[in-house]
């Protein structure tokens, strides 16, 4: 596949090169250009910091801003950011309250951000939250424990929301940990994903196959089977993300439909109202909804359903102000 670039090994620098200047009222290099920062730091406020391989935007630079990160580390396309980017942002953005650190599920994440909290232990207060949202979990899926896939937007929604008030570390952890398991994403691939190094999708599906269970890095699902219509394709999405949520009689059920980087808007569209159909026939009705592309996995064909029950406290730290490149109400 052809693509806009120049070179793979300086795509990521001259894409989030281009991406701070197309918002430099909101964000900032950092030292170094190691990762990406809220131009307005808050004094005495915890510093959200968040990150992953490059392919997912707007994840995680995208979030950055007012209500929502403080920092974002970027490694190369599908690779975790080294500790020293981590260290790094943590130094610039720590004022006075200590360093949250958002993970998502996967060995390169999880293991660098460990090394970085240990290597800076000494100078900064350190917590840090796992994302763990994907209904995929099974024998075939090559991680340990569950993926961090799209709901990891709505754990850094909440997180941002609750730091900008003026909630601690301590307030913070709990909020993101206590969410785990009220909070599951499902997705589909009908086309793999081709990575700039080596120019060859990551699985090759037939015209008339979708893979079910994908994570965002390109990795194949649960299982393989023929492709459906948008009816049914739903239901497989939704379904085993209902299974897995607990019954909760206050909840504030939140609904986001994400696009993986090639699929379009009317596609995506056209799955939430059938996703919401299907949620109101068992029971959920939907309180706040939201659609658009914001964790891909480069141009995947493909989608992913994530259902959240919030809490109505939970639920009004979504609905609180946020102004980054990608979220602003």
């Amino acid at each position: 596949m052809t693509r806009i670039i120049n070179a793979a090994e300086t795509l990521v620098a001259e894409s989030l090169a281009g991406f701070v200047a197309a918002h430099e009222d909101l964000v900032v290099f950092g030292h170094g250009a190691k990762f990406v920062r809220r131009r307005a730091l808050v004094p005495g406020k915890v510093a959200l910091i968040s990150g992953g391989g490059a392919g997912h935007e707007p994840l995680h630079c995208g979030f950055i801003g007012a209500g929502m990160l403080d920092a974002a580390c970027t490694g190369h396309v599908f690779t975790s950011p080294t500790p020293d980017q981590i260290v790094a942002a943590m130094d610039e953005t720590d004022t006075g309250a200590g360093c949250l650190l958002v993970v998502k599920n996967y060995d390169g994440d999880v293991m660098n951000f460990e090394m970085a909290a240990e290597m800076a232990a000494g100078r900064h207060r350190i917590e840090t939250v796992i994302v763990e949202d994907d209904a995929a979990y099974g024998p075939s899926v090559r991680s340990r424990g569950r993926r961090g896939v799209a709901g990891t937007v709505v754990v850094e929604k909440l997180l941002g929301a609750a730091a900008e008030r003026g909630e601690g570390l301590a307030g913070l952890k709990a909020l993101g940990e206590g969410l785990s398991g009220r909070l599951r994403s499902m997705g589909v691939a009908l086309r793999g994903v081709t990575v700039p190094d080596n120019r060859r999708e990551t699985f090759a599906l037939g015209p008339d196959e979708m893979e079910i269970g994908v994570g965002i890095h390109g990795e194949p699902g649960l299982y393989r089977t023929g492709l459906a219509g948008a009816d049914e394709i739903v239901r497989l999405l939704c379904a085993p993300v209902l299974a897995q949520l607990p019954p909760m009689a206050e909840a504030r059920p939140l609904l986001l439909v994400n696009g993986f980087g090639g699929t379009p808007p009317i596609e995506l569209h056209l799955a939430h109202g059938l996703a919401r159909a299907f949620l109101r026939e068992n029971g959920i009705v939907p309180a706040r909804a939201l659609v658009g592309t914001f964790v891909t996995s480069l141009d995947m064909a493909g989608l992913s359903v994530t259902l959240a029950l919030l809490t109505p406290e939970e639920f009004a730290l979504w609905c609180a102000p946020v102004t980054t490149p990608t979220l602003a109400w």
